[in-house]
């Protein structure tokens, strides 16, 4: 952990300054992966994502995934494992 903080604290920081979100919400799903690939009794290596942003206005989901790993591209090389993300735009978000 970087200074202490948890990999959910990392994604958000990360997440929030490279997309400003209106709305994101970061769920630590790791326990329903406990004995499959990637888990670690540490914890912290499935999420699911859904942020919505501007940011993602104009590109289809592979893009808005891309940038989204991009940003994260630390904590996957490290301990996350699964990231399961729903990348909205506020007007995809308002229609949901």
């Amino acid at each position: 952990m970087v200074d202490n903080l948890s990999y959910k604290e990392r994604m958000e920081r990360k997440l929030t300054a490279a997309f400003q979100p209106i709305h994101m919400e970061i769920k630590d799903d790791s326990k329903k992966h406990a004995g499959h690939a990637g888990h670690d009794p540490r914890g912290e290596t499935h999420f699911l994502l859904k942020i919505v942003s501007k940011s993602f206005e104009g590109k289809n989901a592979v893009a808005r995934h891309r940038l989204v790993y991009g940003a994260l591209a630390e904590e996957l090389k490290e301990r996350v494992h699964a990231l399961n993300i729903s990348a909205l735009t506020p007007e995809e978000h308002k229609g949901a």
